[in-house]
This record gives structure tokens, C-alpha cells and sequence, in this order.
């Protein structure tokens, strides 16, 4: 019996690492495709956040909790009787109450309505001095009056320029509280804005995140796919025996 040498075997061998180089080769270009994808969706994610950003920009103004302090300065600088005074504060305590319960009900606008809850509380802080201020003021002309009609002129002018003065650095004093709650106002509306900014951009780069994970994944198992193929022992040849 003679074993007959086959003339196929070598052909077989050449034609399975052909294969097998084929499909490493398919393998690589699939990773680095990969690779690719992910700059692509990482530029995809920035234009996405500019997109939302300009998109923010765009919207509906915010709740405007800022204006509240604001108001309440302004219905105080306005104020020349005790009783103004009191209206003023009371206004300051009743959207101070308000904002207290949108603390709870609006966290993405958070740091306005601290600040403008800061600001509302010192305005029924500056209410009460106010009233005191303007008590003395009212003491302080009655004396003036007492004076002139004594005929003590001189006394009378004396009082008249020191509550001329008192008046005028209140005056200066309740402006920059005005000064003061809008620039408080700015801040805040800028620090929101900067954190919505920020958490839309993380969301585009957590989806574009994902999506690079799902492309790695993929690609992976890929690879393990090509190497269990490659690794299959190749069927052996037939080998005709003649006896």
C-alpha cells in the first residue's frame, strides 16, 4: 500500500493564510475606524454644546428673581415717611417668603434666588434703619423750627445744614444698595448660565462617550471573532490510499 502525495495540500495552506491575513487586515481597519469615529463624535459633542449653548442663548429669559431686590430698593429709596418705609419692608418680606419656597422648586436657578434672597433680607435690615434715620430727621426739623421761631438763627442754621447732610449721605447710601443688588443680580445670572453651559456639554460628551464605548465594544469582539475563526484547526486533508 502506497501513500500518494496530494498536490493540493500547499495550495490549501497558501489559500488559509491568505484567508487568515484577509481577515486580520478587515480587523485593523475596523479598529482604526474606531479610533477615527471617536474624534469624530468627541468634534461631534462640541458642536452639539456650542449648538445648545447658542440655543440657551436664544430661549426664554429665565425666572427673573433678581428683579425683586431691585424693586424693593427702589420702592425704599422712594420712601420719605415711616409709613412708606414699612410698606417697602413689607414688599421685601413677602417676595422674601416667595423665594424661600422657589429654593425648593427651582434648583437650576439656584444661586439667583440666594442671592436675592441675601439681598431682600438686608433690605428689611436697611428698612429699619431707615426708619430710624428718618425719625431723627423729623426730630431734627422740629428743632429747626423751634430755633427760628426763638430767633436763635444761627442754631437753627447749624441743624438745618447737618440734616441737609444726613439726607444727602442717605441718599448716597441707598443708591449704592441699588448699586450693590444689581451687581449681586449679574453675578448669579452669569454663574447660572456658566453651569448650564457646562452641564450640557457634559451630557453631549457622556453620549459621545457612550457611543466611543459601543464602537470599542464592537470592534472587539470583532477581534475575538477573527482570532476563534483563525484559530479553528483547518480540516485535514484527504488522503486517497490505494492498497
Amino acid at each position: 500500500m502506497a501513500v500518494q502525495p496530494i498536490a493540493g495540500v500547499g495550495r490549501e495552506e497558501q489559500a488559509e493564510e491568505s484567508g487568515y491575513s484577509s481577515l486580520l487586515a478587515q480587523s485593523m481597519k475596523k479598529q482604526e475606524e474606531s479610533r477615527a469615529s471617536l474624534t469624530e463624535m468627541i468634534q461631534d459633542a462640541k458642536e452639539k454644546a456650542d449648538a445648545q449653548r447658542e440655543k440657551f442663548k436664544l430661549a426664554k429669559t429665565s425666572p427673573r428673581y433678581g428683579d425683586a431686590p431691585l424693586e424693593a430698593y427702589a420702592r425704599l429709596n422712594r420712601a420719605r415717611t415711616v409709613s412708606q418705609v414699612s410698606a417697602a419692608a413689607g414688599y421685601a418680606r413677602r417676595r422674601l417668603i416667595q423665594l424661600q419656597s422657589a429654593q425648593r422648586t427651582d434648583p437650576d436657578h439656584a444661586d439667583q434666588i440666594k442671592a436675592a434672597v441675601s439681598q431682600l433680607k438686608k433690605a428689611v435690615g436697611r428698612a429699619n434703619k431707615k426708619k430710624q434715620a428718618i425719625t431723627r430727621e423729623q426730630l431734627a426739623l422740629a428743632r429747626q423750627k423751634r430755633m427760628a421761631r426763638e430767633n436763635k438763627r444761627r442754631e437753627a442754621q447749624r441743624i438745618k445744614q447737618q440734616l441737609r447732610r444726613a439726607q444727602s449721605m442717605r441718599a448716597i447710601q441707598e443708591s449704592g444698595y441699588l448699586r450693590e443688588a444689581d451687581i449681586a443680580n449679574r453675578q448669579a445670572d452669569q454663574l447660572t448660565a456658566t453651569k448650564m453651559e457646562l452641564k450640557a456639554q457634559a451630557e453631549q460628551l457622556g453620549a459621545a462617550a457612550q457611543k466611543s464605548l459601543d464602537a470599542a465594544v464592537q470592534g472587539y469582539s470583532s477581534v475575538v471573532e477573527t482570532a476563534a475563526a483563525v484559530s479553528e484547526p483547518a480540516p485535514a486533508p484527504q488522503v486517497d490510499v490505494q492498497a
